[in-house]
């Protein structure tokens, strides 16, 4: 008998998963949009206005599809998940419409400048869409982040009938987790652009075209990669530190920790077995997660078996995604640095098995946002809203699964036509390559590489 619980489920995670592989990428893109402008807008050397140009392309063409995606998302709040709504309504209300009214409509409204506007507003006025678009992005980005934080670690509201009652704005927008979420979340989107500048311009060496253009981007995208790399570490550690505190059982979730215990190491590798609460082939670090978590390699770290079964977060799951989450930043790290090295030595135009390694790189930090977002939303189950409201009881109702199956099937396929035709398009785009005689002939800027 088919579950409409768990279809929901995988209806809404599919939808979601899906709109999420474009607004990490909207973050990345118009950081480099931004850096760009501001170069063309100092030195007034066109080879910046035309590689900025290239990317603006890209940029509202990820855009489009980003928000063609997002709508379905916000209609299964209703449909699949009217309990839900009803719970937190009140909440939800302000952000969702402060995403809306202060962030999609700026970011939409000076996108088209970006596109349209470039010979009919002065430099200054340009470049400043330049900055409100990547305000505007990020600012939607905040707003969104807003709400999901507050599933994670609900504050500010009163329970009044049922439903959570906003008491307190301001304490419902800061509440705990959204800090270390957002700049998590925001330096997971830099690395994402990154990576994708810098495959795409490592294609063009590869090919011999475009090499001015391909030089400068490229430098420029692993300036972006590697320091956002390295600063993910810290993020990723303050992020966890805070889920620790805050959400106990996703953190043993992570780390397959079922007992309680002192001295808690760190997994590197394991197979959780949830009927037998062990980790088969374990292999870890002693002591080391009570120490990043606590800064004492003695202290406590609770375990599931603080926990009534029924509250336990599948294991498996949020244990691999985590997991994998982690060693492709590290991966990131070694990447980026590596590619740094032989840009600032001359030696990366020479080391084509590099430039090749950076076009299939593309896709990895779409994994790792992926797999992060599995393990945040599947580590938080079985709440909907944390320790509040059940996943099971914030299902519709009214809503039979036979419904639910159908919506899935075809969602899937249009999702699947959307996504060919972006991949169509983005690849048709790249094959024309960025306009100008710039991006051709060799025009010197000091970004290009070469040592400088």
């Amino acid at each position: 008998m088919l579950d409409p619980v768990l279809l929901a489920r995988i209806q809404f995670g599919f939808t979601v998963g899906f709109h999420f592989l474009f607004p990490p990428l909207t973050f990345g893109l118009t950081l480099a949009i931004l850096i760009l402008e501001t170069l063309y807008l100092r030195t007034g050397q066109t080879l910046y206005r035309e590689a900025s140009a290239f990317w603006i392309r890209l940029l509202g063409l990820t855009f489009v599809v980003g928000v063609a995606s997002g709508i379905a998302m916000e209609f299964a709040f209703g449909t699949n998940w009217s309990e839900y709504s009803r719970f937190v309504g009140d909440i939800f209300g302000a952000p969702l419409a402060a995403e809306g009214i202060f962030a999609f409509f700026l970011e939409s409204s000076f996108l088209g400048i970006l596109l349209f506007g470039r010979e009919r507003v002065p430099k200054k006025a340009y470049w400043l869409a330049a900055f409100l678009v990547f305000f505007a992005s990020h600012l939607s980005g905040l707003w969104i982040l807003i709400a999901n934080s507050w599933q994670q670690t609900p504050a500010g509201y009163t329970l009044v009938e049922g439903r959570a009652r906003l008491t307190d704005f301001w304490a419902a927008v800061l509440n705990p987790s959204i800090g270390p979420r957002f700049f998590h979340t925001v330096a997971a989107g830099w690395i994402t652009g990154a990576f994708f500048v810098a495959g795409i311009s490592a294609w063009y060496l590869r090919q011999g075209r475009h090499l001015a253009f391909a030089r400068l981007s490229l430098g420029l995208a692993l300036t972006i990669g590697a320091v956002t790399s390295l600063a993910q570490v810290g993020l990723g550690h303050l992020h966890s530190v805070q889920m620790a505190l805050t959400q106990p059982a996703k953190m043993a979730a992570f780390e397959g920790l079922f007992t309680t215990q002192r001295g808690a190491p760190l997994a590197l590798f394991g197979i959780p077995d949830v009927a037998r609460q062990t980790v088969h082939l374990y292999v870890g670090i002693p002591r080391l997660l009570s120490f990043l978590v606590h800064f004492d390699p003695n202290a406590e770290m609770v375990g599931l078996d603080a926990f009534p079964r029924a509250d336990w977060p599948p294991v498996a799951v949020p244990f691999y995604a985590y997991h994998l989450m982690v060693l492709l930043g590290g991966y990131f790290i070694l990447a980026m640095l590596l590619g740094v090295y032989l840009w600032r030595t001359g030696r990366l135009e020479g080391t084509r098995w590099f430039a090749k390694v950076l076009l299939f790189s593309i896709p990895l930090p779409q994994v790792a946002n992926q797999a992060g977002w599995v393990a945040a939303e599947v580590g938080r189950q079985p709440w909907a809203v944390y320790n509040l409201l059940r996943t099971a009881d914030a299902v519709s109702v009214t809503v039979p699964a036979e419904q639910v199956l159908f919506t899935l099937i075809m969602f899937v396929l249009i999702y699947a036509l959307l996504f060919a035709a972006y991949l169509s398009f983005l690849v048709r785009e790249v094959r024309h390559g960025p306009a100008g005689s710039g991006a051709v002939s060799g025009e010197a800027v000091s970004l290009q590489g070469q040592g400088g």
